[in-house]
């Protein structure tokens, strides 16, 4: 129960501390997946903020703000898949950065 717990924390982190949580929880936790998972959910909220600084910096020109507006999405909707997936204790990996770790 508590690699689950600690699973949907770090997921859900990424709506209040997408950085230190994870993070923290990888110090902390012995268990490998939730480890694994906590890698991930770091990398993916590092690789979304630099794609959505990119996206910012291309909007001047117009062609960045559909991007924006996918990777906004994306922040906000992966977590939450992850998070009813963590909840029915089934194995999830981040699109983008799933395969990294």
């Amino acid at each position: 129960m508590e690699a689950k717990g600690l699973k949907i924390l770090v997921h859900a982190s990424a709506f209040f501390a997408p950085f230190l949580v994870p993070f923290v929880v990888y110090l902390v936790s012995s268990d490998l997946q939730v480890k694994r998972m906590s890698v991930q959910a770091l990398l993916f909220q590092l690789v979304m903020g630099v794609l959505i600084t990119i996206s910012i910096i291309m909007s001047f020109l117009l062609i960045g703000i559909p991007f924006l507006i996918g990777f906004g999405l994306m922040t906000v909707i992966i977590p939450i898949i992850a998070i009813v997936k963590a909840i029915n204790d089934e194995p999830y990996n981040y699109p983008i950065v799933g395969r990294w770790f």
